[in-house]
């Protein structure tokens, strides 16, 4: 599962390798996640150029796609799947993983509504939210729809920091492909040292200017809690990812076998 050194976009990794099931694994150069790719130059990134990327799947909402929009790959087709289409404001409304910026631009706001552990429980509920609403299933649905469609070459999907959205959408696939649950919360938890690295100038304004390091960290990190609210909650809702992708996102039992064809080596 190697991280890319990657100049132009944070967070860039591919899911091959993971091991599954059976002796198998992810194929290597089909799966790829980021973070937003407002920064993306392939002559600079000769890397990133090679890997072909054919399919770029933008889980952002519309207000983080206009202030940053994606700079696609030359000739890939864009897929925007909104997991947070129409929510409420950022902290208030559970939005925090789509206002990063907003929710540490105010120190004493940022105390006020995500102070004393209010911050891991507004993540928490946002990553059920993953699971349950109807924008987020809809983009899910998006997302392995394109997965399994004719022609969709290496797919890259995202969204600002790569962590939040991405990181349940990575979570979804590798189940469903046969990866066990320790596997994908290592998968999960390994992003950390990346987006850390990417917003350390966030981090130091914020906590410069007199912010909670500790909201920092809950806002700007992963934790095993939030994997645990998303995976609760699905199996709660639907007894499993089989029965959550069928049900859930809508994907029939076929197309899930030409995602695992694909995708498996």
């Amino acid at each position: 599962m190697p991280q890319f050194d990657a100049s132009t976009i944070i967070n860039l990794r591919d899911l091959g390798g993971i091991a599954l099931a059976g002796n198998s694994a992810v194929r290597p150069g089909l799966l790829l996640r980021s973070g937003q790719l407002d920064r993306l130059d392939p002559a600079i990134d000769p890397a990133v150029a090679g890997l072909g990327i054919h399919t770029v799947v933008d889980l952002r909402t519309e207000h983080e796609r206009r202030a940053r929009p994606d700079q696609v790959p030359e000739g890939a087709r864009l897929i925007v799947a909104d997991v947070m289409a129409g929510g409420a404001a950022a902290v208030t409304g559970g939005q925090v993983p789509a206002r990063l910026e907003t929710v540490l631009g105010n120190p004493a706001v940022a105390e006020e509504h995500l102070g004393n552990g209010k911050a891991e429980k507004l993540l928490c509920d946002s990553y059920r939210a993953f699971v349950t609403s109807e924008p987020a299933c809809a983009a899910y649905h998006l997302l392995l729809s394109a997965l399994a469609g004719p022609g969709c070459g290496p797919l890259l999907f995202h969204c600002t920091a790569g962590k939040d959205r991405t990181g349940w959408a990575a979570t979804v696939i590798l189940m469903l492909l046969g990866a066990d649950e320790a596997t994908v919360r290592e998968e999960y938890l390994a992003v950390n040292p990346a987006v850390r690295a990417a917003f350390a100038p966030l981090i130091e304004r914020f906590t410069g200017a007199g912010g909670d390091p500790e909201i920092a960290d809950a806002i700007l990190g992963v934790r095993p809690a939030y994997l645990t609210a998303a995976l609760e909650q699905m199996d709660r809702t639907y007894g499993g990812v089989e029965a959550y992708v069928r049900d859930g996102l809508g994907i029939p039992d076929d197309a899930v076998d030409r995602v695992r064809a694909r995708c498996v080596a």
